[in-house]
């Protein structure tokens, strides 16, 4: 197979375009080979320094949504009566820039705002960014980003003086203790977790998982710290303090390279005094802390990670920060290894701090002091420089509900469904004078708010820029595929409209290489070393060079091209003085927000194969087979104690908004606790967008949303049966049905629960089928359903229904759905449940990379020879790619041995 960096062009058909994966902050790299036909076969990229060839079953499944079916592809105007109709380029940016001057002439500047994502390529952010923050002169510019690093960046911020993370990924393999905190790894960064395993298999390292939850990361660690949701800082403060008096504070890196450290060790006694204290406040064992805080102790070659359990959080800037002080505290930090290592939640999250995509930053990693305004007010040559930091995420919202901000503009997310207090955020949306949505779906949650216009924009595949991941390394995402119907890529769209407004002398790029240039020669400008972020060796990359740019860390000043691995070894921080600054932490006790009426906190958080609000992952049907159907997670006591059952449903509820999940007893959650996915939304469950049960609770230095630990109350609802429908096209259930849609191979199923009758179920099937080729199979007396449509000799729609709390299995049927040479004489069978070709049934699917089924592995298990993960691994595949299965594997095999042995 022939690899090339560009684009494709002509007689590159055969040929793997290097580039990188959408979804989460790693940045795997990723070989896409187009096939002709709109799709491409896909595959890791062992060159990538991220991955080395690995994907993760998300990665591995991109060739799957590549479909145009659900896409918008041409630009769209909302019409009098609600609908909408296409319109030309020139008519819908023309719509945008007037509707913007009219409201910024009516209103001024700062009535209006632009929404982003990290989805977003860095060229993309840049001139989004410039646009509003530089030329129309309001500062209202902010993220998603803001849901998931902030407390990061604040955190970063108020110590280290810049927005750095010092080390990389070969910290990882090279450390000798890797603390995992409030960070499912194996679900959220299995690549990376693969990386940890092996490390801890091959050389020993230790691992330790702190989080409130026991997750399939913390299956195969050395100890699990189970703490208290919010009692993170408690933990680490203590850790401070035992590390001064266990005498292994570097005193010498202390002096020479910080500040701050006798009022932070203060501090930290009065949070942490004793361990009795500390095991009070976090809910740990005493020993078991103890334990922990020797192992940091005697491990020089240490990383302390961290994801959205730290941030996600009203104190996630405190978090960070307590996690930082020890590892300056102790001089770990910069060296290989060692260090403190913020695990980014998105593709390009970094990207977009890179270019000021935060209120509270401008561009180059530079902020509203008057200096740096200035500095970017010259280089800009901006008229109209925005003087103050600008409205956050959740802030902006509450403007936009309050008319303060008459007009919006969203690129690339969801806000309908991520945002808490979602219901509220949608109200607000349908309120704008303006509302326009930059996207590349033809129907989300953010779409139902009915936005004025609609712009169709370039999804990953057909978009072509830069991306930096979690450890600084700048990749190339390149384009594969043409640009279908009228797409254009976000930066065209926004240069346009700039044009419009009158700026186009400020943004005649004429390509990516350009902005990227101009973004790489303002982090150099009037830089000299005072700033972290300077790629100033790429501004005068040409396009040719651009093109073929491989992965590369930042810094990358000028005459320094490869760019720079690790910072802080030798201090040099970027404050004024160069000193990291130790500071005073403020810990609330979270548990006081309980109540009588809402006695449990609700956590949020990913699964493992899907991503965010599954506009992506929900196309592929290998990615739906793990968890199908949004669920509730729950103590077994808490499920006795409130009355829920295994399967069933329970209503979960409090200030902001309700949802109806599926009940999973989950040994791993803590008690008074619950955890519920963040992927569904209006589109694709009807009960179950999360958002609107979360509060809008921020930490008070980043901005960043409480979503982590929201009071809530549960309690069991009842439906009188159960069942599936699988059709080719939309099938409408009764009103007041549960249901959650998810992608199968030929079309769309939906498992729904329901207080409808057999009769009310027929009628909707005879009405949307017909009769003329449908088989039934009616037991009134067992409140048993069950039918089949034919056409042409192929399965069109199966709808199967049965009492509550017996389910049928649709995995059978689902295959000769997907089997377009299923014939009707196999029809009887199909009803019957057995499957048309005698196969035995592999079961859900625990291996989404390879499809392998729980069957399959509980009898590999117990066929005898077969002993561990990878006795299944060579016989099965399962668990061989990117691993984020092995925790469930060792389960199965686990629960195959105690059935043996019994």
């Amino acid at each position: 197979m022939r690899v090339d960096d560009t684009l494709p062009g002509p007689g590159m058909a055969d040929a793997a375009i290097r580039t990188t994966c959408p979804y989460c902050g790693v940045g795997c790299g990723v070989l896409a080979t187009p096939d002709g036909k709109g799709g491409a076969l896909i595959a890791g990229d062992p060159a990538h320094p991220a991955n080395r060839g690995r994907l993760c079953s998300k990665g591995s499944a991109l060739g799957e949504t590549l479909g145009l079916g659900s896409r918008v592809l041409h630009p769209l105007m909302r019409n009098e009566a609600g609908g909408y109709d296409r319109v030309s380029w020139d008519i819908a940016l023309d719509a945008v820039a007037d509707g913007l001057k009219a409201i910024i002439a009516r209103e001024g500047p700062e009535a209006v705002a632009f929404y982003l994502s990290g989805q977003l390529l860095t060229e993309d952010y840049y001139v989004a960014n410039k646009l509003m923050k530089g030329f129309i002169g309001s500062p209202h510019v902010d993220t998603n980003s803001r849901l998931c690093m902030s407390s990061t960046v604040a955190g970063h911020k108020r110590v280290f003086g810049s927005d750095t993370v010092p080390g990389n990924y070969e910290d990882l393999d090279c450390a000798d203790l890797i603390v995992l905190v409030g960070s499912n790894t194996a679900w959220c960064h299995p690549v990376l977790f693969r990386r940890i395993q092996q490390n801890r298999n091959e050389r020993g390292a230790r691992v330790v998982v702190i989080d409130p939850r026991v997750t399939a990361t913390a299956e195969d660690c050395d100890l699990v710290l189970p703490l208290k949701p919010g009692s993170d800082s408690v933990l680490f403060a203590g850790l401070l303090v035992h590390l001064t008096e266990a005498g292994l504070i570097d005193q010498t890196y202390l002096e020479r390279h910080t500040s701050g450290f006798d009022a932070t060790l203060e501090n930290a006694r009065a949070i942490a005094p004793d361990l009795a204290s500390i095991a009070l406040r976090t809910g740990l064992n005493a020993n078991d802390i103890a334990a922990f805080y020797a192992l940091w102790a005697g491990t020089p070659a240490v990383v302390t990670a961290w994801s959205q359990g730290v941030n996600q959080s009203a104190q996630g800037t405190d978090k960070v920060a307590a996690i930082l002080h020890c590892h300056l505290a102790t001089g770990r930090i910069g060296r290989p290894g060692g260090g403190p290592f913020s695990l980014t939640g998105q593709p390009n999250a970094m990207g977009g701090r890179e270019v000021g995509g935060l209120a509270n930053m401008l561009a180059a990693h530079m902020g509203y002091t008057p200096v740096e305004i200035d500095r970017v007010r010259r280089f800009w040559n901006a008229p109209n420089m925005a003087r103050s930091e600008g409205l956050k995420a959740v802030q902006m919202l509450d403007a936009v509900a309050e008319k303060r901000i008459r007009a919006l503009w969203v690129m690339a997310t969801n806000p309908a469904v991520s945002l808490p207090d979602a219901d509220k955020v949608s109200a607000a949306l349908n309120g704008l004078d303006l509302f326009i949505v930059s996207e590349n779906v033809l129907s989300n949650d953010t779409l139902a708010a009915k936005p004025h216009i609609i712009l169709p924009a370039a999804a990953w595949g057909e978009k072509d820029g830069t991306v930096t991941n979690s450890e600084r390394r700048i990749s190339r995402q390149r384009g594969f595929l043409p640009l279908p119907g009228e797409v254009k890529p976000d930066w065209w769209i926004i240069c346009e409209v700039a044009r419009r407004l009158g700026f186009g002398a400020a943004f005649g790029f004429r390509n990516g290489s350009e902005i990227y240039a101009e973004h790489a020669a303002l982090s150099a400008f009037e830089n000299e070393g005072s700033r972290d972020f300077d790629i100033g060796a790429h501004a005068g990359l040409s396009k040719h060079a651009y093109d073929r740019l491989k992965p590369v860390q930042w810094p990358v000043p000028i005459g320094q091209p490869q760019g720079t691995e690790r910072l802080f070894a030798d201090g040099g921080f970027f404050t004024p003085d160069r000193r990291a600054k130790l500071s005073t932490l403020a810990i609330p006790e979270l548990a006081a927000a309980r109540s009588d009426a809402f006695p449990l906190l609700l956590n949020t958080g990913r699964v493992r194969d899907h991503w965010h609000t599954m506009t992506r992952t929900g196309l592929s049907p290998r990615l739906s087979a793990h968890i199908g159907e949004p669920c509730i997670f729950v103590h077994p006591a808490d499920a006795a104690r409130f009355g829920l059952a295994e399967g069933g449903f329970a209503r979960i509820a409090n200030a902001h908004g309700a949802v109806i999940l599926k009940v999973s007893l989950d040994p791993g959650a803590q008690p008074g606790s619950l955890f519920a996915p963040i992927h569904w939304s209006g589109e694709t469950a009807s009960h179950a967008r999360i958002g609107a049960a979360v509060q809008p609770a921020c930490d008070p230095y980043s901005g960043q949303p409480e979503l982590k630990a929201t009071p809530s109350s549960i309690a069991p609802v009842a439906y009188a049966s159960q069942g599936f429908v699988l059709s080719r096209g939309t099938f409408a259930l009764p009103a007041g049905s549960w249901w959650a849609k998810l992608a199968v191979e030929g079309g769309e199923g939906r498992l729904f629960a329901t207080d409808a009758t057999l009769d009310d179920l027929m009628a909707a099937v005879r009405d949307a089928f017909g009769t003329a080729d449908l088989i039934e199979m009616i037991d009134r007396d067992s409140g048993v359903y069950r039918c089949a449509v034919t056409q042409g000799g192929r399965l069109t729609a199966a709808l199967f229904v049965g009492p509550a709390g017996r389910a049928p299995l649709w995995d059978t049927v689902k295959l000769a759905f997907a089997d377009p040479q299923s014939v009707p004489e196999n029809r009887l069978a199909l009803l019957a449940g057995r499957r048309l070709d005698g196969a035995a049934d592999p079961g859900p699917t625990v291996c989404a990379c390879f499809g392998v089924g729980l069957n399959a592995i509980r009898a590999a298990f117990t066929g005898g020879g077969t002993v561990t993960p990878e006795d299944i691994g060579r016989q099965l595949k399962a668990g061989t790619n990117c691993g984020s299965c092995l925790p469930e594997i060792r389960r199965i095999g686990a629960s195959a041995r105690e059935t043996v042995a019994a």
